[in-house]
This record gives C-alpha cells, sequence and structure tokens, in this order.
C-alpha cells in the first residue's frame, strides 16, 4: 500500500500544482516564529473564504449559545489564525526533519501505547480535526508506529504528496483510504495502531443523531464497530498549539475501558463527550469552517444557507 510515483504527475496540466508544492516547501524552511507571524498577518484574509467563514460562524454560534455575541466573535477571530495557520503547521508537518520538529513539542501518555503494544493488541488512535490535525500526526509519530486513514484528494500532486508524507511520519506505517474496511480490520488485528478521526458528517447511512455540544448531530457508528472487529483498544490523543509561538503539547490518554459496550447510541456518545472536553480548551482550534451538522433530523431545516 505504499505509495509509488507515476510519470503522469509530470504532465504540463500539473506543474502548476509541482510549482505550489515547491513554494510551500520553501515557506516550511522559515524560522517557526516568522510562520507564526505571516498567519497572523494572513488570518484576516480568510473572511474572504466567505462560503467557509460563514460555515465556522453558524457553528461556533450553534456550539456555544451560551457565550455572548462578543465572545462568539473571538472564537471566531483566533479560529481564523487556526486556519491560516494550519497552512504552515502542514508545512512543517510534511517538510521539516524529525530532529527540527521533535524540538517544538512535548509529548505525554506514551505509557498506554506501550501497554497495548505488549498485549499485542491493535488500536484505533482516536483523533479529532484540529486546524493542526497533520503536525499532531507527525510528532506523535516520532513515538508511535501507526498507519493512517485518509481520504484521497482531486488534485493528484496534492494527493500523492499527502499520501508519501504522511507514510513518512513513522517507519512502517501506511495510508489506508477511509473505504478500504477490510484493510483496516486486518491491520488492527494484526496489533497495528490506527490513526481515525470520525469527527465528520457522512450522511444518515451510516450516522445516528446524537449530541455533540447540545446539537443532534450525524455521529458515524464506526468507531465501536472497528473496535469490535478488529479486537481493538481505543486510545485517544490531541494535539495543542500553546500560546504565544511557545509550541505544542501532545497527550495521549488512557484507553476506553469497557469499549464498545454494545450499545450503539452511548458508544457514540462517548466519542462526542471526549471530543467536546477536549475541543473546550481551545476551541479557536478546532476546524469550524466545515458543514458539521449538515444532516439534520428529519423536518429540521438546514443551518447552512446556499450550496454546500
Amino acid at each position: 500500500m505504499a505509495s509509488h510515483f507515476s510519470r503522469s504527475l509530470l504532465a504540463p496540466r500539473h506543474w502548476l500544482s509541482w510549482l505550489g508544492a515547491g513554494v510551500w516547501f520553501l515557506l516550511a524552511q522559515l524560522p517557526y516564529g516568522i510562520q507564526y507571524r505571516m498567519a497572523k498577518a494572513l488570518a484576516p484574509l480568510l473572511k474572504g473564504r466567505k462560503r467557509r467563514y460563514a460555515m465556522a460562524q453558524v457553528n461556533i454560534a450553534r456550539c456555544f449559545p451560551h457565550l455572548s455575541e462578543a465572545e462568539r466573535e473571538q472564537i471566531l477571530r483566533d479560529n481564523m489564525f487556526s486556519m491560516a495557520m494550519a497552512l504552515f503547521e502542514t508545512g512543517i508537518a510534511w517538510f521539516w526533519s524529525k530532529k527540527r520538529l521533535h524540538k517544538l513539542f512535548t509529548i505525554t501518555g506514551v505509557e498506554h501505547i506501550e501497554a497495548a503494544n505488549a498485549e499485542g493488541k491493535g488500536a484505533l488512535l482516536l483523533s479529532l480535526h484540529f486546524t493542526h490535525l497533520d503536525l499532531g500526526s507527525a510528532m506523535l509519530g516520532q513515538f508511535v508506529n501507526y498507519d493512517g486513514m485518509y481520504r484521497p484528494h482531486k488534485n493528484l500532486v496534492y494527493d500523492y504528496l499527502q499520501k508519501v508524507r504522511r507514510e513518512a511520519y513513522c517507519p512502517g506505517g501506511i495510508t489506508i483510504p477511509r473505504d478500504n474496511v477490510r484493510t483496516m480490520i486486518s491491520r488492527l488485528r494484526q496489533g497495528r495502531m490506527i490513526w481515525y478521526a470520525p469527527d465528520r458528517d457522512l450522511g444518515p447511512k451510516v450516522s445516528i443523531f446524537v449530541p455533540f455540544f447540545g446539537v443532534q448531530t450525524a455521529t458515524v457508528t464506526a468507531t465501536a464497530t472497528f473496535a469490535r472487529m478488529g479486537k481493538a483498544k481505543v486510545i485517544p490523543f490531541t494535539q495543542r498549539r500553546l500560546p504565544d509561538g511557545k509550541g505544542y503539547e501532545v497527550t495521549i490518554h488512557p484507553p476506553f475501558e469497557n469499549y464498545p459496550a454494545g450499545d450503539e447510541y452511548e458508544d457514540a456518545l462517548r466519542v462526542n463527550q471526549f471530543m467536546e472536553r477536549e475541543i473546550l480548551p481551545c476551541p479557536d482550534q478546532y476546524f469550524w469552517a466545515t458543514p458539521r451538522f449538515k444532516t439534520r433530523p428529519e423536518g429540521e431545516t438546514s443551518f447552512y444557507t446556499g450550496r454546500i
């Protein structure tokens, strides 16, 4: 399943994408502090992405109705910085050396992975879509050997780069398309760790409605199914950007106990409640600019105006 380069990627129609990748690589070589300041300057411009900006605004309002309008606007402004910073953080994840990256973060909880390995157990490394998702995965890869679920990208150059760079996070790791369930289950049963983030609205066929910040949210039931079929643990991990460009903290949390419990609703609710707890200390770092609540219960109107 390792990524292989295809000569078709050198076709003229891909040259602009390769040029963009080259510029991205060069930006990633700048000192972290400069990249941080560049993201601060870029953040206000993201209001121009009106559809994404509007979705973030709606999602924050739905999830934090108890906050004042001024407080929600502050989260939104800070979230635009996180979105801008994601460009640089992904470049750091893909293009920095492991030695250089190691100086940027601290990590706790590795003993939970070691315990699972000692038992010969595979595990779902339960993550969520913070804006620094790729950076957290790269940092984790310095201590944990794992595979990763991913969604193929339409841009073939970007798709190739994301696969080959993510597979470089840890030796022996592979990228698994999210619809390749058979490979995922097989790898779990072999005792592999697999990065997995289920906090996306994938539609009613694979989801049930479970509260997420008090909003009835289409939540995939696959987390419990994969854990059961793969005879695997669920070990969550998160990463957090520290204030003022001071780096990152990666936390590997204790595995879920008695999971799956066998109740589809309760199992999905447990995942959402974990995510709520991790988002609350840094709501500005979550990826709000997505149709998180696209699927609505029957009879309920869409939260979003216009075409999603």
